[in-house]
């Protein structure tokens, strides 16, 4: 007797209550944070280009530091550097989760997004490369397209969505935890600057009495607190930038229960510093790193130059391309395949959605190209391939939206419910 064929795990089904809960507290905190990190770009955009311009440059250029820590940096940096290790170890802590109890604990159910992720960080900075090299401008900034920004992508999708399945937003989710990963993994081997190996030795050491502090059940903030400083400051001092000690950190941090615990220190750390992250340290670090002089001849420049144009052709296009293409192959050429409730076209507004890319984007930027003048250039073109993504996502995710709307009312419209399936599955199954 033929063996029966085994079942092909579905992506983003059903999510157990507990993480349907995760869910949903980080869409609200996200989302929230994304309208106060627009806020927070409109601001800088509006001041840098008002008579108060030299005012914000002076703040951003402000230089001081801790001689204890061995450090002196300016405003722009510190904010860089510093408050966004706070978001960094927000998201250690959400890819911790996902690896140990969400979408990521078994390569079945992980299949997915990672594939469409990795894909949609490779088509990107191909894309790059390729108008780069053909414009003989400097492929240095290979990574700046690779990057989604979680929070403008879902501040965008909770303003213009009122009837779109919550999958969707579970996909967008789970997506931008595996393209944190990538961004982050980038950060960390190709943009490093001279080594030290003691300070790096001494941030090793932090980061084992860090787990030892986790292991051994240690609590109280007056333990980690200073620890965790001094391990981001051995670990800026050692070359490798700083805010990899957030996301090593957020990864070390315990996400399961004990039997007399209420939370997990993870689920601790992530409840206090969430709205932290959202709403100060992100938003204060696009204040600085988005303030770009916008003129004609700077516009023209991001479509004229190779280096901005491959920015804007790798967000546009690199990342619709590559999501939609890697979850597609996945879906065909794996045992994974997309959840009942989505169709084809909302993978595609999703895909397209996903070219804003503005936090980790502005920050490789920066780190890719040390010349002023050459970082102004890449800032305006992550601006402009980002309000250009933005809006034909917005176009998209309405015709969707309004799809499901429809079938909502004309069920809604309809007596017998019973012979009427659920309105996802239907919307789905016009383009399945």
């Amino acid at each position: 007797m033929a063996a029966a064929p085994r079942e092909r795990s579905s992506f983003l089904g059903l999510l157990p209550l507990p993480e349907r809960n995760a869910v949903v507290q980080a869409l609200r905190t996200e989302t929230v944070g994304g309208l106060v990190l627009l806020a927070a770009a409109v601001v800088a955009l509006v001041w840098v280009n008002s008579p108060w311009g030299d005012v914000y440059e002076r703040i951003r250029d402000f230089h001081f530091g801790i001689p204890a820590l061995g450090l002196d940096l300016s405003v722009g940096h510190w904010t860089a550097d510093g408050l966004l290790a706070v978001f960094f170890l927000v998201a250690g802590i959400e890819l911790k989760r996902e690896l140990v109890v969400g979408e990521l604990r078994t390569p079945a159910t992980a299949a997915l997004p990672v594939i469409a992720a990795v894909s949609g960080m490779v088509v990107p900075a191909a894309f790059y490369a390729i108008t780069a090299s053909a414009g003989g401008g400097n492929v240095n900034g290979w990574a700046v397209p690779m990057a989604t920004d979680i929070a403008f992508a879902l501040a965008v999708l909770a303003v213009l969505s009122s009837h779109l399945p919550a999958a969707l937003r579970a996909f967008l989710l789970t997506l931008a935890v595996v393209d944190d990963l990538g961004g982050i993994l980038v950060i960390a081997v190709f943009f490093t600057s001279d080594l030290n190996f003691a300070a790096l030795g001494g941030a090793f050491a932090g980061l084992v009495v860090f787990y030892l502090l986790q292991r051994f059940r240690v609590r109280g903030w007056w333990w980690y607190v200073p620890l965790g400083i001094a391990i981001w400051a051995l670990m800026y001092n050692g070359g490798v930038h700083a805010t990899v000690a957030g996301v090593a950190m957020g990864l070390i941090l315990r996400t399961t229960r004990d039997k007399s615990e209420d939370a997990s220190p993870a689920e601790r750390t992530s409840h206090l510093l969430h709205p932290v992250s959202a709403g100060i340290a992100v938003p204060l670090f696009a204040l600085f790193a988005s303030g770009v002089s916008v003129t004609a001849a700077s516009l023209g420049q991001v479509f004229t130059e190779p280096e901005p144009l491959g920015v804007v052709l790798g967000l546009v296009a690199g990342k619709a391309l590559g999501i939609f293409a890697g979850t597609y192959l996945a879906a065909r050429f794996t045992r994974a395949r997309l959840n009942p409730e989505l169709a084809w076209a909302d993978v595609f507004a999703l895909a397209v959605l996903a070219g804003i890319g503005f936090t980790v984007a502005l920050l490789i930027g920066e780190l890719a190209f040390p010349d002023p003048a050459t970082a102004e250039h890449i800032k305006a073109a992550v601006l402009v391939g980002s309000v250009v993504a933005a809006c034909l996502a917005a176009l998209l995710i309405k015709r969707r939206n309004g799809v499901y709307r429809r079938l909502y009312e004309e069920e809604n419209r309809d007596d017998d419910h019973d012979g009427i399936p659920d309105i996802y599955q239907r919307a789905g199954a016009l383009e399945h």
